[in-house]
């Protein structure tokens, strides 16, 4: 799963609490009702590139997805003035989905076995491609 997604990538979150106002407003009404306090927004919906991979974990960091508060102690040195940072935080693979640049979509990959020839040599390279999905407009097998 993770050789699907590459620092760079342009990801969606696919689970997860939603970020729809309307649905959230929907939502938090029937919660006031009942007397509950209402929910906060999540990161469903919400795209952003790929900081980092983490294959071991398989989770990603994702630029302005999952962001966390710490309080940071100021440190003796001048850079860290210290106070509260907001950071983003790793998200699991399963809740994010690879977004076709050009029509900022989601979109399932596959891989497709290409025959380059360097240095003389034939080499065997696996391509991402995109699959299925014309039904939404988008293009089988592209390269992605």
């Amino acid at each position: 799963m993770a050789a699907k997604i590459r620092k760079g990538d342009l990801v969606e979150v696919v689970r997860g609490r939603t970020s729809d106002e309307t649905k959230l407003a929907e939502r938090n009404a029937r919660r006031a009702e009942d007397g509950l306090e209402p929910i906060k927004s999540g990161d469903k919906g919400k795209q952003g590139r790929v900081i980092r991979v983490f294959p071991a974990e398989e989770k990603v960091l994702v630029e302005g997805i999952n962001l966390k508060t710490r309080h940071v102690r100021q440190g003796q040195t001048e850079t860290s003035t210290g106070g509260v940072e907001t950071i983003e935080a790793p998200i699991a693979l399963s809740k994010v989905a690879l977004v076709d640049p050009d029509t900022k979509q989601r979109v399932r990959v596959g891989f497709r076995e290409d025959s380059v020839e360097r240095e003389g040599r034939t080499h065997t390279v696996r391509v991402r491609v995109s699959r299925g999905g014309a039904a939404r407009g988008i293009e089988q097998g592209k390269e992605i």
